[in-house]
């Protein structure tokens, strides 16, 4: 089973537009993967309320050094946020899937 990080834009996004973006990569990942993956979990409802998003982007960047590939959401390439950790998938070798 391989570990699935999900890369969004989440600005401007309520929990539930987020969640339900969430759950249509994972079921677009497992159809072109053919197979069960492990999703990370880089939804952070519970930061620290004074987080900046450089705190959001390191936090991410932990998580997805331990994927195996890395999904990116149709609108990634305007969110400077997904566009580092799309560069840090590709230099990293990580597999990435786009929308």
């Amino acid at each position: 089973m391989k570990k699935l990080f999900i890369s969004q834009p989440m600005k401007g996004k309520t929990n539930e537009e987020i969640k339900k973006e969430r759950e249509e990569a994972i079921f677009c990942a497992k159809e072109l993967m053919g197979d069960e993956v492990e999703v990370i979990d880089s939804f952070f409802e519970d930061a620290p309320a004074e987080a900046k998003p450089l705190w959001y982007l390191g936090e991410s960047l932990k998580l997805l050094s331990t994927a195996d590939v890395a999904y990116f959401a149709t609108g990634w390439k305007n969110a400077r946020g997904c566009k580092i950790e799309h560069t840090c998938a590709q230099q990293y070798g990580i597999n990435i899937i786009e929308s």
